[in-house]
């Protein structure tokens, strides 16, 4: 039996499972997509708010010939330090269960891409699903539809075409930028009296210019109420009179939030307030003996709360309290 299972490849579990090595521990990350997947969700050309130091796992430094590294930089100098060494990784096997015997060990019940179901033993287990999986529903008529996505890679499918940006933070301004620069007609709708103040400084003027010069519409203190197949209806705050938008796609970033159904099921407790599992901040040890939370799933329903910066230091208190229970 392996000392600890850590669920989740990204930047978060990779840190756990280089700290567990340190401490002598054997550890095995079981991953239902592939290495930092969160990461590779990520638009092309984007460029994180921090350093490459703050990103840094494992003391395997980030060089980058930015102040701040891309995610391209990023894929490749993750994929690195896990070579570096020599992470285990079950990649496209998702952990479906975890169950905690009458030992005090655990049993991960896991299914890969090929159907194929196993289950795996270890003495603990880390949970780090961070949050890519689950994005914030809006909840409007329309919302199903094929052309709207959660998700933005590239401009390039969008060029000459239609496009709403739902939403007010960097991802939406980054896409509504990019979308802009391929010929596309951008709507950005956002509830908010202003884009959010947390908007990358080097991005904001650029934004700015661009909406001044009507290049891109901005419809502040307004939601989209309905989306159909050639429309969306933006609707004042202040429930003024609704406007209705030809268009072709919706890119609604709305964000995302952790997917708590794992460690439901694990028996861990949630905070009622914010759907916040309960931990030791000290070892991340939630209130289930044995099973540590790590990265963004520590967070509440803000997923905000945890970022790669801080996250990343999870591991070290987890690693050295598995190390300790041998002492």
């Amino acid at each position: 039996m392996i000392d600890v299972i850590i669920i989740g490849a990204g930047p978060c579990g990779l840190s756990a499972a280089i700290e567990a090595g340190r401490q002598g521990l054997t550890a095995l990350i079981v991953e239902k997509h592939f290495i930092v997947h969160s990461i590779y969700l990520y638009p092309n050309g984007m460029q994180f708010f921090s350093t490459a130091e703050l990103l840094e796992i494992g003391d395997v430094p980030f060089t980058s010939q930015n102040d701040k590294p891309y995610r391209q930089e990023a894929l490749v100098y993750y994929r690195r330090a896990a070579e570096r060494y020599g992470l285990r990784i079950a990649a496209y096997e998702e952990a479906v269960s975890v169950q905690r015997r009458a030992d005090g060990s655990f049993e991960v019940h896991t299914v890969n891409n090929r159907g194929q179901r196993q289950v795996r033993e270890a003495a603990h287990v880390v949970i780090a699903t961070g949050y890519f999986d689950q994005p914030n529903w809006i909840g409007i008529p329309g919302e199903e539809l094929p052309k709207v996505t959660h998700y933005f890679n590239e401009a390039h499918p969008y060029t000459g075409m239609r496009v709403a940006v739902i939403g007010g933070s960097n991802s939406a301004v980054d896409a509504a930028l990019e979308l802009m620069r391929v010929g596309a007609q951008v709507d950005m709708i956002y509830r908010g009296d202003s884009v959010s103040d947390n908007i990358k400084p080097w991005v904001r003027p650029i934004f700015e210019s661009m909406v001044e010069k009507g290049k891109i519409t901005l419809h502040l203190r307004s939601r989209v109420t309905e989306i159909t197949a050639d429309t969306v209806t933006v609707t004042p705050n202040d429930g003024g009179e609704s406007l209705k938008i030809e268009n072709d796609f919706v890119l609604a970033m709305t964000g995302f939030r952790p997917n708590r159904e794992l460690l439901s099921s694990a028996g861990v407790d949630m905070d009622d307030n914010m759907d916040k599992p309960v931990f030791n901040p000290s070892s991340m040890e939630s209130n289930v003996p044995g099973l540590y939370i790590a990265g963004v799933i520590a967070s509440g329903r803000n997923a905000n709360e945890v970022f790669i910066e801080t996250g990343r230091g999870h591991g070290k208190l987890i690693a050295a309290h598995i190390a300790a229970k041998s002492l």
